[in-house]
């Protein structure tokens, strides 16, 4: 059974509207004021004040690409989406720009604190997936060199078993792991391949 949610701190938070001059920005901006988070606006650009936000708070129903400064689903802040429209157009542009919770419109009196919690858990979890995911492929990477390091031994007239052990030796007399031992082999003995693994790894 998972432990009780920890509800993290919002005073002091800053949050960005990107919405354009609309009642909407201003029962939005109230509500927040009076959570604690400090409030900022822009339309049409997210522009810098972005990059220094801990939430934004977007529009669903006129955003548009090229809108932040990062990569549409790449925000390194959790992305709250403002709907009025339910176009399916509207809504698969509000998830590929990679929503972490919805806020629907007309904002009232009500609905901010809850969509804050939301998109603040949800965009932790896709950080941590997303981490889990690097270090994933980082292991699968390692292995596919370290049976490469051992291939190009084995060419050297070795076993596999033997091929195995020298590179367990190198690593000890280099100090360094198994896997950091197998990209030296690769590099010294197929520097084209170990040139190609690092412009893949970029």
């Amino acid at each position: 059974m998972s432990g009780r949610l920890q509800v993290p701190p919002l005073g002091g938070a800053r949050a960005l509207i990107v919405h354009r001059p609309h009642v909407v920005v201003q029962a939005l901006g109230r509500q927040l004021t009076a959570i604690g988070l400090k409030v900022d606006t822009a339309w049409p650009e997210a522009g810098a004040a972005a990059l220094s936000a801990d939430f934004v708070f977007y529009d669903a129903d006129m955003g548009h690409d090229g809108q932040f400064p990062w990569a549409p689903g790449a925000g390194p802040v959790p992305m709250i989406a403002l709907i009025g429209s339910e176009a399916p157009g509207r809504i698969e542009w509000a998830l590929r720009m990679g929503a972490d919770a919805q806020l629907l419109k007309p904002v009232g009196d009500g609905g901010a604190y809850s969509a804050l919690l939301i998109a603040r858990v949800a965009f932790e979890a896709r950080q941590r997936l997303a981490a889990e995911v690097a270090g994933l492929k980082a292991r699968i990477d390692a292995r596919q060199t370290v049976v490469h390091a051992v291939v190009l031994l084995m060419g050297q007239g070795r076993d596999e078993s033997t091929a195995f052990d020298h590179l367990r030796q190198l690593a000890m007399r280099w100090r360094v792991s198994f896997e950091a031992a197998a990209e030296r082999v690769v590099a010294q003995l197929d520097p084209q391949e170990a040139d190609h693994g690092r412009r893949r790894s970029r």
